[in-house]
C-alpha cells in the first residue's frame, strides 16, 4: 500500500478512512487525507503503540489491514483477471484498454467494508427525478431534508462511505411511496464505476431496483453496467480506434483536459501493452 499523509489524495485514502470510521473515529470518508484523518491516525497510532506521526506507512498499514481482515469479508466480490478478459471479448476491446479503463475508473474497491456497494447520493439529481415523476420537490424541503434535496449541485453534503446510505434512506423515506423510493435510488451513483441509477433502462435493467440489486452482487456486475453504459452512449468505437481525445471528451465532457484524463488513459494503455 502507498504511504499516506496529510494532503494525500488517493483511492487508498478511501479505504483508510472506512476503517477509521468503523473503528469509531469521526472522519469524513473521501479520497482526501485531511486534518480529521491525520488526527484519527495519530489516535490510532497512540492506541496501538506505534510511532505517533500521523503518517500511514508500512507499520501503520500492517496494523490497519490486520484489523480490516476481520471487518471486510467480501473479497469474493472483487474483479479478477478473467473478468477483465471476458469483458474484453464481449465488447471487442483490447485487454490493455480494458485494464487501463479499470485502473482509471474503478477508484479502489467497489464495495464498502460492510459488503454493500459504494455509492454517492446526489441531492440535485433527486430534485430532478422527483420533477420527472410530477412531484414538486420544493414542498418537501425542510431542515431534515435539505442535505438530500436541493436544486443545484453541491458537494457540501457528501459524507462518503456508509453515511451515503443514510442520505439515500432519508431521501427514500421522505414519503412512503414507490415514486420517492425509485427517485432516491435513481439519484445515487453505484459501484466501482459509479454509474448513476437513472441509467438503468438504457443499460438493459427492468427497473432501478433490478439495477441496485445487481450492484450489490459483485464488481463483475459493476463492470458489466459500465460496458453497457459505453455501448448505450456509443463510446466503444472511440476505444477500439484508440481515439483517447474523442473518448475523453465524450465521456468526461469539455473539462477532461484539466485532469488529463486522455493522457492518463493513453499512458496506462501503453503500460499494459508493454506487459503483454
Amino acid at each position: 500500500m502507498k504511504t499516506l499523509r496529510y494532503k494525500s489524495y488517493d483511492p487508498a485514502v478511501y479505504l483508510l478512512e472506512q476503517i477509521l470510521v468503523k473503528l469509531g473515529f469521526p472522519v469524513v470518508i473521501s479520497n482526501y487525507f485531511g486534518k480529521d484523518t491525520e488526527t484519527a491516525v495519530k489516535s490510532f497510532q497512540l492506541k496501538h503503540d506505534l510511532v505517533i506521526d500521523g503518517i500511514v506507512g508500512v507499520k501503520t498499514w500492517s496494523k490497519l489491514l490486520a484489523i480490516e481482515n476481520t471487518l471486510f469479508n467480501n473479497t469474493d466480490k472483487l474483479l479478477s483477471e478473467k473478468d477483465l478478459m471476458d469483458f474484453s471479448k464481449k465488447f471487442n476491446l483490447d485487454l490493455a484498454i480494458v485494464k487501463a479503463i479499470n485502473e482509471v475508473e474503478s477508484n479502489g474497491k467497489g464495495f464498502l467494508i460492510s459488503g454493500r456497494a459504494k455509492i454517492l447520493f446526489e441531492g440535485h439529481v433527486f430534485w430532478k427525478e422527483l420533477e420527472k415523476r410530477g412531484i414538486s420537490p420544493e414542498k418537501y424541503v425542510s431542515a431534515k431534508t435539505r442535505h438530500v434535496l436541493y436544486p443545484k449541485w453541491t458537494k457540501k453534503y457528501y459524507v462518503g462511505g456508509e453515511g451515503e446510505y443514510l442520505r439515500l434512506e432519508t431521501a427514500a423515506s421522505i414519503q412512503k411511496s414507490k415514486d420517492f423510493h425509485d427517485a432516491a435510488h435513481a439519484s445515487a451513483s453505484w459501484g466501482a464505476f459509479q454509474i448513476m441509477g437513472y441509467h438503468y433502462k438504457d443499460l438493459g435493467y427492468t427497473s432501478v431496483n433490478a439495477f441496485v440489486e445487481a450492484m450489490q452482487i459483485h464488481e463483475r456486475e459493476h463492470l458489466h453496467a459500465f460496458g453497457m453504459y459505453l455501448k448505450a452512449n456509443k463510446l466503444l468505437p472511440f476505444l477500439r480506434e484508440k481515439d483517447w481525445d474523442a473518448f475523453s471528451r465524450a465521456y468526461n465532457g469539455p473539462s477532461y483536459k484539466k485532469n488529463q484524463y486522455d493522457k492518463r488513459l493513453k499512458l496506462l494503455y501503453f503500460k499494459y501493452t508493454a506487459k503483454n
